[in-house]
């Protein structure tokens, strides 16, 4: 065979490899979306409910009573490259059944006409931005058009106290360009307030989320960041540039919160949700009212005190 034959066929090799070397690291980079054998995502579901991890994690709690209380089918996972891998028992179930709860979950509650995602695992550190723009991918391709996005913030951080009306929830909307939503005023809930889609932070995140900037590049005000950085930093604002960027209804139900038990938060949270879509809740009885408490509270803050103790 002549050489400049054989070097055509080492140029060719070594191109078909590099190409599928690429290919499979795109697909790596993608979110795979794994159905349970003999399960489906019910086809007229259209709102989908999940989780932004922050300080309390108020988010995951209100989802694990959403997911406990409207009797949602777990119907497949989410595999993600930028969540980090966890594994532990079923969460829901009174016994145990041999099924394990993995990072990042796909309910169905067909009844609502609502998915859920229950997100147990924190993501890699610097990757949330590309995390958000897989889950905004997910949500289109499986005909999502309005999501919610369940976080809580540091009550530290709350610039105006209001001990009048108890525990509140701020919302933030895509449906207008500064956030509002009729639908949310008319439930009594106040817009949030520290949103500023003029400001530089949250111009830099709506530019990564729509793909005309990279996250690699330098910030301009990064050697003097102000508390106006701080919120486009979270989880939230991540996924609610990216879902909006995607032209997917998006609104964030927000409430203030400290480290410790949070309990009462996530059923704020959960009702909240519930009001806002009209979810048919189905249990009438129980310790949580007519919330179904999920099984694997009970150990979260482990048994009571000895009250001998006191």
């Amino acid at each position: 065979m002549p050489a400049d034959t054989v070097q055509f066929f080492v140029v060719a090799n070594d191109f078909r490899r590099r190409k599928a070397e690429t290919s499979f690291l795109e697909r790596k980079r993608k979110m795979e979306f794994i159905i349970e054998e003999g399960k489906c995502l019910n086809k007229e579901t259209s709102t989908l409910i999940l989780p932004a991890l922050s300080i309390g994690n108020v988010g995951q709690l209100a989802v694990d009573l959403l997911v406990s209380s409207t009797r949602a089918e777990r119907v497949g996972y989410l595999d993600d490259p930028y969540i980090l891998p966890c594994v532990g028992n079923d969460a829901y179930g009174p016994t145990p059944c041999g099924e394990l709860a993995l990072p990042l979950e796909a309910y169905d509650s067909r009844n609502n006409g609502v998915a859920l995602v229950q997100q147990r695992s924190p993501v890699v550190k610097g990757m949330m931005v590309e995390f958000a723009r897989n889950l905004a991918d997910f949500a289109a391709a499986t005909g999502m058009n309005h999501v919610l996005v369940l976080s809580s913030l540091e009550f530290m951080r709350l610039q105006k106290i209001d001990a009048s009306s108890g525990m509140q929830i701020f919302y933030l909307s895509s449906t207008n360009t500064d956030g509002t939503d009729d639908c949310c005023e008319r439930l009594g809930w106040k817009k949030w307030q520290e949103y500023n889609p003029d400001q530089r932070s949250w111009k830099y995140l709506s530019s990564l989320a729509e793909g005309n900037a990279r996250q690699e590049d330098n910030l301009p005000f990064e050697d003097e960041p102000e508390d106006e950085d701080y919120y486009p930093s979270l989880p939230f604002a991540a996924l609610f540039s990216c879902f909006k960027a995607k032209g997917i209804k998006v609104t964030c139900l927000l409430c203030y919160c400290s480290e410790g038990d949070n309990t009462p938060e996530a059923f704020s949270l959960a009702e909240a949700t519930s009001k806002l879509l009209g979810l048919s809740i189905e249990n009438s009885h129980g310790e949580g009212g007519k919330w179904l408490i999920p099984f694997s509270w009970r150990t979260v803050y482990g048994p009571p005190p000895d009250l001998s103790m006191f």
